[in-house]
């Protein structure tokens, strides 16, 4: 009652939260992302490889109670306080900033669906049909969506497999991408 009262366990679950997100963002922006996989480095596609990573502890954290549960809460809405800060840094006036929110906001979480879908199945294919559709809907064809959906079922197994215990300690990783080495003989 007297962590409650003097705020503790608020401030300890924003810690968590501040690690869990750091985490997030440090994944979300591999290089890898960008140059092989030919993610667009555009405001849109870090806002794409943000959610796709939150998506990813989100699922891990769906059905949890307690503190968990919180953690998850608290982590949605910093992402969409941050996605809130970068639409004022691009310049939108608070006039716009409302309207672009909602939009971002079902696309997030029409992605929360789409991709759940596939990684519960998982269904490499239909989550790379699903990621190519939302991360470069204007390409014929972009091959690279198959590697991103094995990054993703691969993290996903990763994230499966963390206790609640390092969970609530903000303790997660995602997979690394190592870069290409090119052989320049």
């Amino acid at each position: 009652m007297f962590q409650w009262l003097s705020g503790g366990g608020r401030r300890d679950r924003r810690l968590v939260v501040d690690a869990l997100y750091g985490e997030i963002v440090a994944a979300a922006r591999q290089p890898r992302l960008y140059s092989a996989w030919r993610v667009p480095d555009t405001p849109l596609g870090r806002f794409e490889m943000m959610s796709l990573h939150v998506f990813l502890l989100l699922h891990r954290l769906r059905g949890e109670e307690g503190a968990l549960k919180e953690i998850a809460q608290e982590l949605t809405d910093h992402f969409f306080l941050e996605v809130d800060h970068s639409l004022r840094e691009l310049g939108i006036g608070d006039m716009g900033v409302p309207k672009r929110m909602k939009k971002l906001a079902r696309m997030f979480y029409g992605r929360l669906s789409a991709y759940g879908e596939a990684v519960d199945r998982a269904d490499a294919a239909a989550l790379g049909d699903a990621l190519k559709r939302n991360i470069a809907p204007e390409r014929a064809v972009w091959e690279e969506a198959g590697e991103l959906a094995s990054y993703v079922l691969d993290a996903h197994a990763i994230l499966a497999a963390t206790t609640g215990d390092d969970l609530r300690a903000g303790k997660i990783r995602f997979p690394p991408l190592k870069e290409e080495v090119t052989d320049d003989r």
